[in-house]
């Protein structure tokens, strides 16, 4: 159920697409690996875990913004590698953990 009270995480701007798009795909696969890495059996705010990720990444991809990592969280979720709770279209008030 989607909380009327709380916005969702912005889109990317056009800027912020073009700085993505230039990632290769093994990029993203370390991105994802460091996003797993940094979540835990027992549920975190996905915004802690992008922040934890994004810090130890910045030296490699200092310009990719916040949104994107908890764009990819979302798709961790989808694909079964992460587990979710809360209303993680806003990274403040979802939370995930790896499965059980």
């Amino acid at each position: 159920m989607e909380p009327e009270f709380i916005a969702p995480d912005p889109e990317l701007t056009s800027e912020q697409e073009a700085l993505v798009r230039k990632l290769k795909k093994e990029d993203v696969v370390k991105i994802d690996k460091a996003l797993i890495s940094n979540a835990s059996e027992k549920w975190r705010k996905i915004a802690r875990i992008v922040a934890v990720t994004m810090n130890e990444s910045l030296k490699h991809y200092p310009q990719i913004p916040d949104i994107y990592y908890a764009k990819r969280i979302r798709l961790l979720v989808k694909t079964g590698s992460l587990e979710a709770q809360g209303y993680t279209e806003n990274m403040r008030y979802g939370e995930v953990r790896i499965p059980r």
